[in-house]
């Protein structure tokens, strides 16, 4: 990867087994490209999760995260979400994957789900 570390996709309850080596390699592609078209840089707030940080922050049961399908992304302003937003639906459509997005004021979810409804977008 040419933007990122694999750490930086690390469970954050700094207990488990759950890193970045894990993530979904083709998540990672779509991240990556995305970067590098958004020229703004990609803030992983979340990726990797055990069940115990999951369960800690409240995220769901059938989590994404939890398998290494999906990461959260910090954003600050419209302009970056747009950026970032912008990229990831070029990327995840050129590769013809499923695009699952939530967009929340301070963050932007996005994973790849095979098992859940692909094409879709929501607000947090």
């Amino acid at each position: 990867m040419k933007h990122f570390n694999y750490t930086e996709f690390d469970c954050k309850c700094g207990n488990c087994e759950m890193v970045g080596e894990r993530m979904d390699a083709v998540l990672l592609d779509v991240l990556d490209n995305a970067r590098n078209m958004a020229s703004v840089p990609f803030h992983i707030t979340s990726g990797l999760r055990c069940v115990y940080h999951n369960e800690k922050i409240g995220g769901s049961e059938t989590s994404s995260h939890l398998e290494g399908l999906a990461v959260d992304i910090a954003v600050q302003d419209s302009s970056t979400r747009e950026a970032i937003l912008t990229c990831l639906i070029g990327e995840l459509c050129g590769e013809n994957i499923p695009i699952r997005i939530g967009i929340a004021p301070d963050f932007i979810h996005v994973d790849i789900d095979p098992s859940k409804d692909g094409d879709v977008i929501w607000l947090y």
